[in-house]
């Protein structure tokens, strides 16, 4: 809960909250407006200069041979708006020329070369198609769209040719309603035995976040395989081609439900053994399958995750000046289908926050919180209010540490859900 004394009131549906000021465990920093907001050439100098020349997020897979003249590129035209084409554009020709190159190798079969190539040009599809898309109500912006698409197609043609390859499904949306859509897009990846229709895999679903989608998740799958797991890699609501209506917020447990059902019958994965493993926005949705569907899964993490003060004004006011690349209001809003940030900053807290729609009162699965203290763009606050709630909830906060408990976090991950699964 928050300090000073500012707590929920009450611990039932409906609950109210104080709406004295907030004193946020991130203190000052809160206040604060980092410097990368300044333009390109501080979001590249102060910000990802330096994770691109160690290929780590948002940069992994990628080489910073390839990012460098990029950003000079862009920094020598003042190209400042990370929502703008002009900004997207300027990643395509070292992309299609990595491409091109791939593609020569791939017809000599030397595809773990062309795997290579291949990674990094969908590395730099994924910055290009940053901040955020969206295909509700509509494709939120052709050219992200056409970055993202490519992004798949170069990430295919690497990923189909793995010892295990990542496989492409599309699952029906058997339980679709209203403004929901047909088909449900996953990435599977499935251990050799249960591929060849041997003992059945437990399984991880990873839902990904704001700005991280499928492809960009080839490090974790492979780690899932290392511990005899499968993977079903899939967006969350308002991002990419997630076919659930981002603005009504039970689309989810039906997204979940259809795909759940879908695992179950592929004959692939055991499911007695499934956890769920939601990153940055998507940990707010592994808190939520966390207790709608608690009897279908082992356990949880909800890495990053906001569940009730990040829906409110007072944090969405400041959270555009925190460690967000650019401006987080027009991703955010358009993520939870609204168009107008305004009116999301009123209305988000009544709609997704899991204490005010009485989510949190009821029992779940086992459920792991995991965090950096200095997160500004999800408060830690908000991985520490489930624990007066519901079913007694574990955590590992990291202090110090920004959004989603980095560098340290996955050391406490990967070792819990050793022992749940096992368990």
């Amino acid at each position: 809960m928050a300090q000073n004394g500012t707590k929920m009131n009450g611990a039932t549906n409906g609950h109210k909250t104080t709406e004295k000021k907030t004193s946020w465990i991130l203190g000052d920093k809160f206040e604060a407006r980092m410097p990368h907001h300044d333009g390109i050439k501080a979001l590249w100098e102060t910000k990802w200069k330096f994770p691109c020349s160690k290929s780590v997020y948002p940069f992994h897979d990628g080489q910073f041979e390839d990012f460098e003249p990029v950003f000079e590129h862009l920094i020598k035209n003042n190209i400042n708006d990370g929502y703008g084409d002009a900004y997207t554009e300027a990643f395509f020709p070292i992309a299609e020329k990595l491409t091109r190159q791939a593609d020569d190798l791939a017809a000599y079969k030397n595809h773990t070369a062309a795997s290579e190539l291949y990674l990094r040009a969908a590395c730099l599809y994924r910055i290009a198609r940053f901040p955020h898309i969206t295909a509700f109500p509509e494709v939120s912006s052709a050219v992200k769209w056409k970055a993202w698409e490519a992004q798949k197609d170069v990430y295919m043609r690497a990923g189909k040719n793995w010892e295990v390859p990542m496989e492409e499904v599309d699952v029906p949306f058997a339980d679709k309603q209203g403004a929901d859509r047909d088909v449900i897009p996953v990435y599977i990846r499935v251990p050799e035995a249960a591929r060849k229709g041997g003992e059945k895999a437990p399984v991880v679903m990873l839902f990904t976040g704001l700005d991280g989608y499928r492809p960009d998740n080839t490090q974790r799958s492979d780690e899932f395989l290392k511990r005899g797991w499968g993977s079903v890699i899939v967006e969350v609501p308002g991002t990419a081609d997630c076919p659930a209506d981002p603005s009504d917020p039970e689309s989810t447990d039906r997204l979940w439900t259809s795909l759940l059902g879908w695992m179950g019958k592929s004959g692939s994965f055991d499911m007695k053994r499934v956890m769920v493993w939601g990153l940055s926005t998507g940990g707010y949705y592994a808190a939520r399958i966390a207790h709608t569907h608690r009897e279908a899964l082992r356990g949880s993490v909800a890495q990053g995750a906001g569940t009730h003060y990040f829906f409110k004004r007072e944090w969405l006011e400041k959270a555009d000046g925190h460690e967000y690349p650019f401006a987080l209001g027009p991703a955010i809003s358009l993520k939870h289908g609204y168009t107008d940030y305004e009116k999301y900053m009123d209305e988000a807290a009544s709609k997704f926050s899991l204490l005010e729609t009485g989510i949190l009162d009821k029992p779940s699965t086992r459920l792991l919180f995991i965090n950096g203290v200095d997160d500004g763009l999800m408060p830690i606050e908000d991985s520490m209010l489930p624990f007066e709630y519901g079913t007694p909830k574990e955590a590992r906060f990291f202090q110090k540490a920004l959004h989603m408990g980095y560098p340290a976090a996955n050391a406490s991950v990967y070792p819990w859900m050793e022992s749940v699964m096992a368990g």
